[in-house]
């Protein structure tokens, strides 16, 4: 019996002969890179998918049968624990079907998560999970044309259609404000991440809310930002309860944050007496320590990006799906502290 004739994959000529462009000019569009107009990467995407067009840069992984199923992880900066507990609910839930988890650090550049999405879909990864640094995600959907498919997890897809895993930070950030203004606080501080991160947006606007509507005046003047590590943290923390009339209250934006925030008031008692503290994310030593915090669960972050990617995987035109996932708050003691009398 004759062997049926194995299926020729379609070759970058024939999608730019398809296109109408030239061979240079569709490498370029498909490759994401700058200078092609939004026009001629539409056409060159739209010949692609019609062709099946896969590209073929891990052809001798292929061959050589070392190639196995991975979903890639793209994080913002991999020593945050947050990243390590996204990344466990992702493995766990993909490990299921026999697929392994592949992680890669942008560290926070939108350059060099670029260059390593590229590179992961040229080896032949299934699925990119991406934490993005990148303001406009458009460059995404030349890999969603190549059909691997693209979810973005704890801030938003822009400019493509995505499926997405977020936060309620809005709502987190109405959370914190209640609480410490329950607890009798007028001089909230907030000393937050890079003030570009739709989670640092989103926190303050949640804040805005409940304070402007509490008629709290002046309570932007106590917000920080730019604190992505401890150091520049605790020097924000420093200067704030320098001013002659420091917070009372202080929220932290994220775990490292609070890190910074903790370690500065260990270094002494402030004249004006401790202030509140509540946290966003949780961690161990939160619990050692009683910080209160406005919790999420990571790794069900993870577990729900996996189902997306899969879900993709099977079906490439179900609906995009963005799930949002709440907020709670956790007291332990430090967010529940009254003001000085």
């Amino acid at each position: 019996m004759r062997e049926p004739s194995p299926v020729r994959r379609a070759t970058l000529a024939q999608v730019a002969e398809l296109a109408g462009v030239s061979l240079k000019t569709a490498s370029r569009a498909l490759g994401g890179e700058p200078y092609v107009s939004d026009a001629t990467r539409a056409q060159v995407l739209t010949a692609a998918r019609s062709l099946d067009y896969q590209r073929n840069s891990a052809a001798s992984l292929l061959a050589s049968g070392r190639l196995s199923d991975s979903v890639s992880l793209i994080t913002g900066d991999i020593t945050n624990p947050f990243y390590s507990a996204l990344a466990k609910g992702l493995e766990d839930a993909i490990s299921e079907r026999h697929m392994h988890l592949s992680v890669a650090n942008a560290r926070e550049s939108a350059e060099q998560e670029w260059r390593l999405a590229r590179s992961l879909a040229d080896h032949q990864t299934k699925a990119i999970v991406v934490v993005s640094a990148m303001a406009d995600h458009s460059p995404y959907k030349t890999l969603q044309a190549r059909g691997i498919p693209v979810v973005f997890v704890d801030r938003p897809a822009e400019q493509v259609a995505a499926d997405s895993v977020v936060l309620d930070n809005r709502g987190g950030g109405r959370t914190a404000a209640t609480h410490l203004l329950g607890c009798g606080h007028r001089r909230i501080a907030f000393v937050g991440d890079y003030d570009w991160l739709p989670t640092h947006r989103e926190r303050i606007a949640g804040m805005a809310e409940i304070l402007d509507d509490a008629g709290v005046s002046g309570w932007r003047d106590l917000v920080r930002t730019g604190a992505h590590d401890a150091a520049t943290a605790r020097q924000h923390v420093r200067e704030l309860l320098a001013l002659p009339d420091p917070p009372t209250a202080f929220v932290a934006g994220n775990n490292q944050i609070v890190l910074g925030l903790v370690e500065e008031l260990a270094a002494g008692a402030p004249a004006s007496g401790r202030p509140a503290v509540i946290g966003f994310d949780d961690f161990e030593w939160a619990r050692v320590l009683g910080i209160t915090v406005v919790a999420h669960d990571a790794g069900e972050m993870g577990a729900h990006a996996a189902r997306l990617a899969l879900d993709r995987l099977r079906d490439r035109e179900r609906e995009i799906e963005t799930v949002v996932l709440p907020m709670t708050l956790i007291a332990r003691g430090s967010g529940e502290l009254a003001p000085p009398a």
